[in-house]
């Protein structure tokens, strides 16, 4: 069942998302939700570029690697 959420925006806010969703001929709410599902994916997952940054730091894969040793032996404490 879809939720209904109220959201505050500026008046400058509105006019972009207004403006933008009307060239693509949406439904401000429709833009809206397609914006936020895309940002929330785009943060969930590393392009591959990303990642061979990421694996071919071997400082950093080192760390990764020692703090996984410790995870699985339950070494430090969980922070968050």
């Amino acid at each position: 069942m879809a939720k209904v959420v109220t959201v505050r925006l500026s008046d400058e806010e509105y006019r972009r998302i207004a403006a933008v969703a009307k060239s693509e001929r949406r439904p401000i709410s429709n833009f809206m939700t397609l914006m936020v599902i895309k940002g929330i994916e785009e943060s969930d997952y590393v392009d591959a570029v990303e990642m061979d940054q990421m694996t071919s730091d071997t400082r950093l894969m080192a760390k990764l690697q020692a703090g996984r040793r410790d995870a699985k032996h339950r070494k430090g404490k969980l922070v968050g």
